[in-house]
């Protein structure tokens, strides 16, 4: 497995699966949901890379808890929030910034994350200048930073039926945020890009990457 280290800006070390051709042109840095740089993530990783993106996807909760990569029961499901709640933003943004600044140089870089890393895609954006454009797939805490300015071009991705994420929260970015590109997809749940979750929508995942790939094609 093509795991590296990377240093974060306050010392702390932490691992990244990295994949792709490193002579790319443009490069992404993937950001994990809350089950770790697990399978998914890795092939979520491995199909940018063939796409010709130089990818890093950096691990998370090496804060708290290194190695971890769960499943998608309900014991890995508490097990990540809890996880994730003892890690604070700050800090994740650190860790997006050295995967950024670990991808080759002079790239045109963007950044694309699900569910926790929808969220942290979304600071990625508005807290760093770091990105050439943002994809963010169903992240339940961007209406909470809803009002926080994009540097970068953005676009998200939502299920309509999200049982944590509430069209009312939807609306209230969207009126925030009227430069931002916001998809909703008809009957979709929370992580329906996860094609080992009973919530993936082959149908609206290809959608979803599709747009995600155009969008990228477009802005780097």
């Amino acid at each position: 497995m093509p795991m590296i280290s990377l240093t974060a800006a306050d010392g702390h070390r932490l691992s990244a699966y990295r994949t792709g051709p490193q002579n790319a042109a443009r490069a992404l840095v993937v950001v994990q949901e809350i089950f770790g740089v697990n399978r998914h993530m890795r092939n979520v990783a491995d199909r940018f890379a063939a796409e010709g993106y130089a990818v890093i996807a950096p691990a998370l909760f090496d804060r708290v808890a290194p190695g971890i990569e769960l499943g998608y029961e309900a014991a890995d499901v508490a097990q990540g929030r809890e996880l994730r709640g003892r890690i604070q933003d700050g800090l994740t943004v650190l860790d997006i910034l050295a995967a950024a600044a670990a991808l080759p140089r002079g790239v045109k870089r963007g950044i694309v994350g699900y569910c926790w890393g929808g969220t942290v895609t979304w600071h990625g954006a508005t807290r760093t200048s770091a990105f050439g454009a943002a994809s963010c797939w169903y992240g339940g805490g961007i209406a909470a930073a809803k009002d926080e300015q994009p540097r970068c071009p953005v676009q998200m991705h939502f299920g309509e039926t999200d049982a944590s994420i509430p069209m009312s929260d939807v609306d209230a970015i969207r009126t925030a945020q009227p430069g931002v590109e916001v998809h909703v997809y008809a009957g979709a749940g929370h992580g329906f890009g996860c094609d080992e979750r009973g919530s993936f929508s082959a149908k609206d995942a290809a959608v979803a990457q599709r747009r995600t790939l155009e969008f990228f094609g477009k802005n780097l």
